[in-house]
């Protein structure tokens, strides 16, 4: 009887995937333009441009990711690949970017998971907000007459919309995940190995080529 896969988690960022397709529409708008309707080097020029920065965008936005797996880490950055067994990370670690530590000290950036300082101060807010109202008994059953007191109406709906536990912006809950993930599996046998690290040319070669024939064409020009 084989075992069933498990299907890695993937973490992507929205707003990174919405700019790029934002930013893909603009430059190939722009681009396509001074194709087909400019004159002299312009189509030459538009089109380095384009070899040179949508590999770049594409890079930037849609490309990274961060795939937890039961035995591995796969960080997916801009321009590299890290895969990392559970067994080689330290920690995990979050201040004005998250990322991953391993055992021998290197650092490895989560561009997937971006931090929001904004994200953080509204949490902040909002958990401040709950312990105030706790204080002040609104998460209660309700007491005293009226329809606080009748039936768990009043303070019994007000107390289904607080959090069950601390208000956490939504990236600092999946460096939470993680971490939970880390701990329960960091000595399992089947997640010892070594950390691999391959480099992304098929968006490097194409960026670089890009910009030397731009270079090129504007030192011709």
């Amino acid at each position: 009887m084989t075992t069933p896969l498990v299907k890695d988690h993937i973490y992507r960022s929205p707003q990174a995937l919405i700019g790029g397709v934002l930013l893909l529409v603009i430059v190939g708008w722009l681009g396509i333009d001074a194709l087909f309707r400019g004159s002299g080097h312009t189509p030459w020029l538009a089109l380095a441009a384009l070899i040179l920065i949508v590999p770049l965008v594409v890079a930037f936005t849609f490309r990274p990711a961060v795939f937890a797996g039961e035995d591995r880490l796969r960080v997916r950055n801009p321009f590299r690949v890290i895969t990392l067994p559970w067994g080689e990370i330290a920690s995990l670690r979050s201040g004005y970017s998250n990322e991953v530590i391993v055992k021998s000290g290197a650092k490895y950036q989560l561009w997937a998971i971006p931090v929001s300082l904004r994200s953080r101060k509204k949490a902040a807010r909002r958990q401040a907000r709950a312990e105030t109202d706790a204080r002040r008994g609104r998460t209660g059953s309700g007491a005293g007459g009226g329809l606080g007191g009748f039936g768990g109406f009043g303070g019994g709906l007000r107390g289904t919309d607080e959090p069950a536990g601390p208000v956490r912006a939504e990236t600092d809950k999946v460096m939470d995940d993680l971490r939970t993930t880390l701990e329960t599996r960091g000595e399992a046998e089947s997640a010892q190995g070594e950390i691999v690290v391959r480099w992304a040319y098929e968006v490097m070669a194409p960026a670089v080529a890009g910009a030397v024939l731009l270079v090129i064409l504007l030192a011709v020009g």
